[in-house]
């Protein structure tokens, strides 16, 4: 089989995935608040998907990079998460829903670091980063989550929030199914003596700087991630319309997702760090200060191909310089716990406090100073790489 050929089940569970993403993370908390849970109780639900960041990506990458069994682990996590999410259907109180989500979370927080790890050399040419190719794959998934952020809002707006158990299971199904398509790959281990250490990589400056930016940036999107639509939900905007503001914001995702090869080259990839962070300031200021206007919101949520786009694709390039062959999956675990997991966590927690202190609000007005730190990151990032060999990227 053909390299192209051999991704298009990986496009397949990016499509899956981030279809059950695009309805699970922003109408969760909808679902939350109509079961009559306070927002600090909300908050603290939402975290658990970061939580489980902290310790679940890392162990799924060391496991898989120590075995070479990806696939065979994607397939455990998604079939685990189709049993776990059976249990939302009973209403068992908040404790059994911290379990379920738990659960759920546990088994599918370090997929697509796995998945990433697994089709890293089908995307590279010569040992090169590919970004043309990444992005046909990852296109697929901002599809998947467009088409269940607008139908789901349009579903919850016209049948209530009810049907949320069954989306649910219907959408971990899909990511379930995929997981089984992929090809059953075994990739060779590396005998324990030959194996590189993670901790040599992490000492160096221009990883640590990298790392801290990605941090601070990530924490500035958890304002989008577990307080958007609560904040909309409370300026009174309806689930549709809500959906509309999440479903923009992957269109312009997909469009450069499909172009990036023309722009990616026009700066370097510290640069892009830095354009990344500053339009990431000026959106979270146009939400946390206009959000009542519908288009300054629809403006902002269009920075998103930036924001969100851009970084990623520049950060899982990076990821491929630093940690090449048997540290891919750890690597990806990493950047996912320290990208995601502790932001998440920390964000989502700080965050509950902080609106129920001075209204939802304020997290946007936090999450712009936090956007402003992760731009100078970004700066020092530069000047430290700026004199060595420019970082490979092809386009």
């Amino acid at each position: 089989m053909t390299p192209a050929r051999q991704l298009v089940p990986f496009a397949a569970l990016s499509a899956s995935y981030f279809a059950h993403i695009g309805f699970f993370n922003p109408y969760l908390p909808l679902w939350l608040k109509e079961m009559g849970l306070s927002l600090v109780t909300i908050s603290l639900m939402m975290s658990l998907q970061a939580a489980t960041r902290l310790f679940a990506p890392y162990g799924w990458g060391w496991l898989s990079d120590h075995t070479g069994e990806r696939v065979k682990l994607l397939r455990y996590g998604a079939t685990a998460a189709l049993v776990a999410s059976l249990g939302l259907w009973h209403d068992g109180g908040v404790v059994w829903l911290f379990v379920v989500l738990l659960l759920m979370f546990t088994h599918t927080s370090g997929m697509m670091s796995m998945s990433e790890a697994a089709m890293a050399h089908l995307v590279s040419r010569g040992g090169v980063f590919d970004a043309r190719r990444y992005g046909r794959v990852r296109v697929f998934g901002s599809a998947g989550f467009l088409v269940t952020v607008l139908a789901a809002g349009a579903w919850f707006e016209q049948r209530g929030m009810q049907h949320f158990p069954a989306w649910t299971l219907a959408t971990i199904l899909a990511v379930t199914l995929s997981a089984w398509c992929l090809p059953n790959i075994k990739e060779a281990s590396t005998p324990s003596a030959e194996r590189p250490e993670v901790l040599p990589v992490l000492r160096q400056r221009p990883v640590q700087l990298f790392f801290a930016s990605v941090f601070f940036h990530v924490l500035s999107h958890i304002g989008i991630y577990v307080f958007f639509s609560l904040y909309l939900d409370a300026l009174g905007y309806s689930k549709t319309m809500i959906g509309v503001f999440w479903a923009l914001s992957v269109v312009v995702e997909i469009a450069w997702f499909m172009t990036q090869s023309r722009w990616l080259p026009r700066l370097s990839m510290p640069g892009w760090l830095m354009l990344c962070s500053a339009l990431m300031a000026l959106r979270m200021l146009m939400t946390a200060g206009a959000a009542d206007h519908w288009w300054v919101l629809l403006v902002a949520q269009c920075l998103h191909a930036i924001t969100f786009a851009t970084h990623h694709t520049v950060c899982i390039a990076l990821l491929s310089q630093h940690f090449p062959g048997p540290l891919r999956g750890r690597g990806q675990a990493l950047y996912t716990v320290i990208a995601y997991g502790v932001p998440g966590l920390l964000g989502a927690v700080a965050g509950g406090w902080l609106s129920s202190q001075w209204g939802l609000v304020s997290v946007f007005w936090v999450s712009a100073a936090t956007s402003a730190l992760a731009g100078v990151l970004a700066w020092r990032f530069w000047r430290v790489v700026r004199s060595g060999a420019p970082v490979a990227l092809a386009v």
